[in-house]
């Protein structure tokens, strides 16, 4: 049987871094909400202290979650916040996270007496070790380096805290919680990388408190790692490909190549991508299926009608093309992404992100109003989340579905 390929605070704040009727039953007294601790890690809080547009943010983050507003007020600055905590998490060094670091210094932050300037986002992600909080302080200037970093579990007990003593080394002094016959162990990190993510090499887990920090900072790499950034480029998605292994690449431009591998992999999903299709491109649309071209070369095509003609999806315009490559993504699963998940963590303990900056670009307001209804039907499942951003418009269309949840950040 061929397998399924879908899934299942900072230390001293530096300047400038910031039925029928019957009798009545007595009414019963309300009771306090419980806490329903998720079985995967999910990022439930983002926060940009001082990024950007934005100072003394925080956003809630729900299954479906999508910032809106006017231009310029700082959507996408939010993903690319969760982007780059997404790849320290996964390893990657400042640089790598924040190409440009200079611009995620707040506007018109003023630099203290060194010359120095920078900014700060954290994150706070719930799982079996309960809500875990990371905060992070980045210098950008004179050069990027970690200021101090904090993780910090949920009955507000300090796992790992950093600090930059001595500007002329390369690393940042860490202190992670023991409660052995030492209370704290203390040591150098580097200073370009995101400390919770080497705790695991550092840590033993022989003492009951190193082991809460070990699962403390295991469920924050977990979640930041299994994250896609999805960005359809319709303009590299018109021509056909090769047929290689198969794996969405982030600007879906081998759309075809994916759907040649998942289509008879598992066909109650591959349907229901057909009805996805049939509800958001024009004309009658009976079936979306792959043509093989003589020179070895794939295309996917739309099948029109009965006597079994297509349209070549290139031909399709900007907005359906987006609309096919992002139903896509919700419908598949990790294993047809390209992406790093944490191997050694099983897809069943695992959650998706999928980041989408410019959600409804180029698409009308039916085309986003079934995509959103789509992100919020998958994502109550629990195998997946979505963040992303859209216009005013595509907010009035995405408003009210089920699962999805608004965030307006015009003033």
């Amino acid at each position: 049987m061929t397998r399924c390929p879908y899934g299942p605070s900072m230390h001293a704040t530096r300047p400038g871094i910031p039925g029928p009727a019957g009798p009545a039953e007595p009414t019963p007294l309300p009771q306090p909400r419980r806490h329903v601790r998720p079985t995967r890690p999910v990022v439930t809080e983002l926060r940009l202290s001082a990024f950007k547009s934005h100072r003394g943010a925080a956003f809630r983050l729900g299954p479906v979650t999508l910032f809106a507003g006017a231009s310029g007020s700082g959507k996408s600055s939010a993903l690319q916040a969760y982007e780059a905590l997404a790849l320290l998490g996964a390893g990657a060094s400042l640089a790598g996270a924040f190409p440009d670091p200079v611009a995620c210094v707040p506007e018109r932050a003023e630099a203290d007496a060194q010359g120095r300037r920078g900014f700060r986002i954290g994150c706070t992600v719930d799982g079996p070790a309960g809500p875990v909080r990371l905060d992070l302080a980045v210098q950008a200037e004179p050069e990027l380096r970690v200021v101090g970093e904090r993780l910090t579990g949920g009955d507000g007990r300090t796992l790992l805290t950093t600090a930059l003593r001595d500007p002329g080394r390369r690393t940042v002094q860490a202190e992670w919680h023991t409660a052995g016959s030492v209370p704290v162990t203390r040591g150098p990190l580097p200073g370009d990388r995101l400390g919770t993510a080497l705790l695991p090499l550092r840590v033993a887990g022989k003492t009951e408190g190193q082991r809460r920090v070990l699962a403390a900072a295991e469920q924050v790499v977990v979640a930041l790692r299994s994250v896609f950034p999805c960005d359809p480029q319709p303009q590299r998605m018109r021509a056909p490909v090769a047929v290689g292994e198969g794996r969405l690449r982030r600007g879906c431009d081998n759309l075809a190549e994916v759907l040649h591998r998942t289509r008879t992999g598992c066909p109650r999903r591959h349907a229901r991508l057909a009805a996805v299709a049939r509800a958001g491109c024009a004309g009658q649309v009976r079936d979306l299926g792959v043509e093989e071209l003589a020179d070895g070369t794939v295309r996917a095509v739309l099948g029109r009608g009965a006597d079994g003609g297509g349209t070549p999806v290139g031909r399709l315009g900007e907005g359906e093309l987006r609309y096919l490559a992002l139903a896509l993504v919700l419908l598949t699963g990790p294993g047809v992404l390209a992406m790093d998940r944490a191997a050694e963590v099983p897809d069943a303990m695992q959650t998706l992100t999928v980041l989408a900056d410019g959600f409804d670009r180029a698409l009308d307001r039916r085309q986003t109003r079934e995509l959103a209804a789509l992100a919020g039907q998958i994502c109550a499942e629990g195998h997946m989340r979505l963040v992303g951003t859209v216009g005013e418009t595509g907010a009035g269309a995405a408003r009210g579905r089920a699962g999805v949840t608004v965030v307006d950040l015009s003033p």
